[in-house]
């Protein structure tokens, strides 16, 4: 319960916004991403109420469309990933997205006066594989440092992982989901999933 909190904790004070402009170095991106979220939920009185379906829509639009869904489920499934079908790939990225959605909504609901500091950035010329570093500050609390995994495609960088307090969010979902599939085989996984998703939206 308490690594939960602090994933929320730090969940609430990051987004991802035009992530697509592969000029702008990514430590850029990440401070000025960040402080258009933080804008929104600060001043949206229906979000600082619980509006269920502003922050979610904040969510799908500004976090969501930035990360690499295609690496970041290769990365959680592994080897399940290589042996799965068309089909069931589709159906696993459409639960994992909304799995994902739900747990950022949920974050940008606990945003409580948090504050981001920046760590330099280092990184060699023409990198595509970068980390962000960052700390999450929140009043009476122990600092929270979160990292952002980062890759450049053709025309833009994505998210590919998020670490916070040396927990990736990658290698926390993949010994979750690993458990399920040994136990049910990936159909049972999409199905819990699928289950969870819809249980969500009564």
């Amino acid at each position: 319960m308490q690594r939960m909190v602090k994933w929320m904790a730090a969940l609430a004070c990051v987004g991802f916004m035009n992530l697509a402009m592969a000029e702008t170095a990514p430590d850029e991106l990440v401070k000025k991403t960040a402080e258009d979220v933080l804008s929104v939920v600060k001043q949206d009185k229906d979000i600082k109420a619980g509006n269920q379906s502003k922050i979610f829509a904040l969510a799908e639009e500004k976090i969501l469309p930035n990360f690499n869904f295609d690496r970041v489920s290769r990365l959680v499934l592994g080897k399940a990933w290589t042996k799965a079908t068309p089909e069931q790939k589709s159906a696993f990225q459409d639960e994992f997205r909304s799995l994902l959605l739900r747990t950022y909504a949920t974050a940008l609901s606990k945003y409580s006066n948090q504050t981001i500091e920046y760590k330099p950035f280092r990184a060699q010329p023409g990198e595509t594989d970068v980390k962000v570093k960052t700390q999450i500050l929140q009043p009476g609390g122990q600092p929270v440092a979160v990292d952002y995994s980062l890759e450049k495609g053709s025309d833009s960088w994505k998210v590919y992982d998020i670490t916070i307090e040396g927990v990736s969010l990658v290698t926390n979902y993949r010994g979750q989901f690993s458990n399920e599939i040994r136990q049910n085989g990936l159909d049972g996984l999409i199905q819990k999933l699928a289950a969870k998703n819809q249980e969500s939206t009564k």
